[in-house]
């Protein structure tokens, strides 16, 4: 058990007993801004601006982690961790995943349950996905964000991420059309 913000977590690895509530966790968000995309002929650009009233994301059903990658016996280069609240229920959860031929640590999900959201929880979660790059020898961590989750955003640069890369179309015929797809990255640390 770790005790982060006056509570207590504990933090592990997934258990096939764990899917249901991984993949029942809210992770919808609501932000008063959101970062703007300038798209140019030799790159692209980014500002925050606000938004009035402010945006509510409830991300859909894309039959996500099944909350068995993680699990002790499944695939090596794959983790599911989660986070677990004193009285048992789920905080949050980080689906990770290495690829050997360009060492990178992919973060596929991480989710902070709303009344675990603040407490370092997403951090802690973190850098359990850090140790295990580590044990893989990854050169990197990296991710993808939508450009509306302007509070994920911050956290992750307050984490070491930096923006790497732009992806115009990857919501394109989805739920999510309009947004971008806002990669970033990290040397592992």
């Amino acid at each position: 058990m770790t005790t982060t913000h006056g509570r207590m977590y504990e933090f592990r690895s997934a258990r096939p007993e764990d899917a249901e509530a991984i993949e029942g966790l809210d992770g919808s968000f609501t932000t008063g801004t959101v970062f703007e995309v300038d798209v140019t002929a030799d790159g692209f650009a980014l500002r925050e601006v606000p938004v009035d009233p402010p945006l509510v994301k409830v991300f859909p059903d894309d039959g996500g982690s099944d909350g068995e990658g993680g699990a002790e016996g499944e695939d090596a280069d794959s983790r599911t961790f989660v986070a677990v609240g004193a009285g048992g229920d789920l905080a949050g959860f980080a689906a990770v995943s290495y690829s050997a031929w360009n060492r990178r640590l992919t973060i596929e999900d991480i989710e902070v349950a709303p009344g675990h959201r603040g407490k370092g929880i997403g951090r802690a979660l973190m850098r359990h996905a850090a140790d295990f790059a580590r044990e893989r020898g990854a050169g990197h961590l990296w991710l993808e964000v939508t450009n509306v989750n302007a509070p994920a955003i911050h956290a992750y640069r307050r984490m070491g991420f930096s923006f790497c890369g732009l992806d115009t179309a990857l919501y394109q015929g989805t739920e999510s059309e309009g947004e971008h797809a806002l990669y970033m990255s990290m040397p592992c640390p």
